[in-house]
């Protein structure tokens, strides 16, 4: 018998252990074999002490034995910034170290078969990001069911050819066929999704705008410059740590020069550490926090309850 590859079994035992279920023929088209080869997948699993159990005659769930089984919902998935930041740890050990090379191997292949995950953070969203997932994969369009609309204030479905996922799976890129243009929606805030039986055809047309590392996306290219403590850099690079490529110390403190494409994920920064944060040469980062400031103290007077 032909040994299995190594990533269609991480990913079968993905597909087996998550939350929705995934009969041998859609495991079979993910994993771009035939139907028999997932039925003999499954029986190498069962060879090496895996519990399947069979639900329905082309359904099988991967179940937990006591005492030695695995807790799958803990299988590691990286997040980019988590796999800049391991990556950059590995990159300290001294070259000649022979496990380095392994070590960034192994990192670029889990992070790779994870592009497409089936295990996020909020099990409450699971079966939207699966089914937009599958019409990813499938290139199929979707109805995103009763999507709330915090920019008009509306509830409604929205038609669209969803195309790529955001960090962690928090929000979902797709290009609106009403309005034709690409538009990034929050999958929280997804009642359910249809997918639909029509393919794309827009895909010339799909386009993700690049994130900075405020995790702003945008066609824009602000360029900031500012000068940080040593507590606001600590703080910068917990909440953000892609900012650290950007970083460069200078005495006791430290500078960030960059390109964000919005300015409220690092005007939110800035106003929430304005006494550890100068800005240095950002006219229009000045001109929001200012803007922002002013329209506070308007808030304050109208309404002293407010909070700070």
């Amino acid at each position: 018998m032909e040994r299995p590859k190594i990533e269609r079994l991480l990913l079968l035992v993905m597909l087996m252990s998550s939350k929705s279920d995934h009969t041998v023929e859609d495991i079979a088209q993910r994993l771009d074999i035939t139907s028999r080869s997932v039925y003999r997948y499954i029986e190498t699993l069962r060879k090496v002490g895996f519990a399947v159990d069979k639900r329905q005659s082309n359904l099988y769930k991967l179940v937990k034995i006591p005492g030695i089984s695995i807790d799958f919902d803990k299988l590691i998935y990286f997040s980019e910034e988590e796999a800049y930041i391991l990556n950059s740890l590995i990159n300290g050990l001294d070259g000649t170290n022979s496990i380095k090379r392994g070590l960034q191997k192994k990192l670029s292949a889990i992070y790779d078969l994870t592009n497409l995950a089936d295990i996020v953070i909020d099990k409450s969203i699971a079966q939207n990001v699966e089914s937009l997932g599958n019409a990813i994969r499938s290139k199929k369009k979707v109805i995103l069911k009763n999507y709330e609309s915090a920019h008009s204030d509306t509830i409604s479905d929205r038609t669209v050819e969803p195309f790529c996922f955001t960090t962690n799976y928090i929000d979902i890129w797709a290009y609106d066929l009403e309005k034709h243009e690409n538009k990034v929606y929050k999958i929280s805030r997804i009642d359910s999704v249809q997918i639909m039986q029509e393919y794309w055809e827009n895909e010339s047309a799909h386009n993700r705008p690049s994130a900075d590392c405020f995790r702003m996306s945008g066609n824009k290219s602000i360029p900031i410059k500012l000068e940080l403590s040593l507590r606001a850099k600590n703080l910068l690079l917990e909440e953000y740590p892609l900012a650290a490529k950007y970083l460069r110390e200078e005495g006791n403190l430290w500078i960030l020069e960059t390109n964000v494409h919005d300015l409220a994920g690092v005007g939110r920064f800035v106003i929430g550490l304005a006494a550890e944060i100068r800005i240095i040469s950002s006219p229009e980062l000045e001109e929001y926090v200012q803007n922002y400031a002013l329209e506070h103290i308007i808030n304050r007077k109208r309404d002293p309850e407010a909070p700070l």
